[in-house]
């Protein structure tokens, strides 16, 4: 079970960077009233994908299993930087387009 962690978390990063591309792109169309729930979507996906690296970790000190804490820990705090950073990048930049579009 624990080892589907790494899986979802790879699934909802990616879910994270999809929302607010598919909110980029409908941006022309008349029909913008979600965006914003997408938005939420997205940061929620994130950071449940960062909680599931925090439980993977977790796991792995539990069963004390210290090599393969060594080995991952610092990839595993790169790759959340950026996911984290790129997510909110996305989601700023959906936010001052269609507030801008709202505000006319």
């Amino acid at each position: 079970m624990l080892e589907l962690l790494n899986l979802g978390s790879l699934v909802l990063g990616l879910i994270a960077w999809l929302l607010p591309v598919v909110n980029l792109m409908r941006y022309k169309k008349p029909d913008h009233k979600n965006w914003a729930v997408l938005s939420i979507m997205s940061i929620s996906a994130c950071a449940i994908s960062l909680c599931f690296q925090i439980i993977n970790n977790y796991h792995l000190v539990k069963i004390e299993d210290w090599t393969a804490l060594m080995d991952i820990t610092g990839s595993l705090a790169v790759i959340a930087s950026v996911l984290l950073i790129v997510t909110i990048i996305l989601n700023a930049i959906t936010l001052i387009v269609y507030r801008d579009r709202i505000a006319k």
